[in-house]
């Protein structure tokens, strides 16, 4: 993973979201569309209370929704990935499924268990904030030089050419 100086955040900001989600759909009991439409109410509240602040005080804010629109490269890109993730999973599932290659058919077949028994101990959303914990330590650990630099000194982590890193 290539990190940037500003990409420490990006781990922090969706932990934080996922808490709320988290939040919102364990403890108060509600469903994700519940959810979603708090967000847009809050949205729409706050933006009416800032348009009737501004109109008060006659400040004239510029609203370009041009702005706000994603590029078709950006759009085309995500759904790309989708496409190429859901297109992953159904030939793994395919695969696995003809009986041909026994090892990948015993590794879904465990995933898939593995999968059933933490859904009956626990609940769905609570399994995805799970993994979203762990994604998102994954991503902070691949973005921090100082823990990076101690996982490769640990490790002793090897080059692309095979020879072990200098770390002293």
């Amino acid at each position: 993973m290539d990190c940037r100086r500003g990409e420490v955040g990006k781990p922090m900001m969706l932990l934080v979201c996922g808490s709320l989600v988290y939040y919102h759909c364990v403890y108060r009991n509600s469903s994700l569309v519940s959810l979603v439409s708090d967000v847009f109410i809050v949205l729409l509240c706050s933006l009416a209370i800032l348009g009737l602040l501004f109109r008060q005080m006659n400040i004239s804010v510029p609203v370009d929704p041009l702005e706000w629109q994603i590029s078709q490269d950006t759009a085309n890109s995500i759904v790309a990935w989708l496409v190429n993730t859901i297109g992953a999973a159904e030939s793994v599932l395919r695969v696995a499924a003809t009986g041909h290659d026994k090892r990948l058919f015993l590794k879904v077949i465990v995933c898939l268990y593995v999968l059933s028994a933490l859904g009956r101990l626990a609940l769905g959303v609570t399994v995805a904030y799970a993994g979203l914990c762990m994604f998102c330590l994954y991503m902070f650990m691949e973005c921090s030089q100082s823990i990076n630099s101690c996982l490769v000194w640990f490790l002793g982590k090897r080059n692309d050419t095979g020879e072990e890193q200098d770390t002293m």
